[in-house]
């Protein structure tokens, strides 16, 4: 397993990089001896760590904790923003699992403004100050993003993946139930047990997370609708403003 990190700046609490994926683009498993706040400005990413997979895209980030093993895909052109945070007196104070989470207005500017200097100092400069307040904004953020945790149920993981690469199947419950030798009702709770969530809740996730990537490349949401099943724009647009608090038009804006 491969171990990434930078020894080039060892007096600093953290340190920055910027960096592009094509769509497609896959980074084998690996860890860092750092703790990670992953973010991308576009893009879509897909993060698989033991715990599970998620979908992340932009206006979300990833805290992942040093030593723990990931790999992640590009779905669409991905904008990547990362800072690498080394200070114990930080890594303190985050979490120690891997967690998804909302990246608020505030936090999307202090990274940006972090992102400028390659190696962060400690709270007493300038710059260490605004890290202290991103650490805190971590802390406070709630955890957001589609899960996919490792599941116990052969019959739930090939429904899942199925729709995972095939978001614009339309099939209900009950197909679904009859093709992977279950009865409706319990597919349904093993959606409850192992998702945390309905079977519908969670297929609407998948579609507005799979659109993202062919909204950001400027798309016709009338397009992106009829692929994932819709009979029209405003039913498409109607499930996504739900599940992503924004109408598809906007969200990029």
């Amino acid at each position: 397993m491969a171990i990434e990190s930078n020894d080039a700046l060892p007096d600093f609490a953290a340190w920055s990089m910027s960096k592009d994926f094509p769509s497609g683009h896959q980074v084998g498993r690996h860890q860092h001896r750092e703790g990670q706040l992953i973010f991308a400005v576009s893009g879509v990413m897909e993060l698989s760590t033991a715990d599970g997979l998620w979908l992340v895209p932009p206006q979300r980030g990833v805290w992942m904790p040093p030593a723990v093993e990931h790999s992640m895909r590009a779905r669409g052109t991905v904008s990547l923003r990362t800072l690498y945070i080394q200070s114990p007196h930080y890594l303190a104070q985050l979490p120690r699992h891997s967690k998804a989470i909302a990246i608020s207005p505030l936090m999307r500017e202090l990274i940006i403004r972090l992102m400028r200097t390659r190696g962060i100092p400690h709270a007493d400069q300038k710059e260490g100050r605004l890290l202290d307040l991103l650490i805190d904004e971590i802390e406070w953020s709630g955890e957001t993003a589609l899960p996919l945790p490792p599941l116990s149920d052969q019959r739930l993981q090939r429904v899942c993946s199925a729709i995972l690469a095939n978001p614009g199947d339309r099939r209900g419950l009950n197909e679904w139930a009859e093709l992977v030798g279950a009865s409706s009702r319990t597919l349904a709770r093993l959606f409850q047990q192992e998702l945390g969530m309905s079977y519908l809740y969670w297929r609407q996730q998948v579609c507005a997370m799979s659109a993202l990537p062919r909204l950001g490349a400027g798309e016709p949401v009338t397009l992106i609708a009829s692929d994932l099943g819709y009979e029209t724009p405003g039913a498409f647009s109607s499930m996504f403003r739900r599940i992503m608090n924004a109408a598809p038009s906007q969200y990029f804006s």
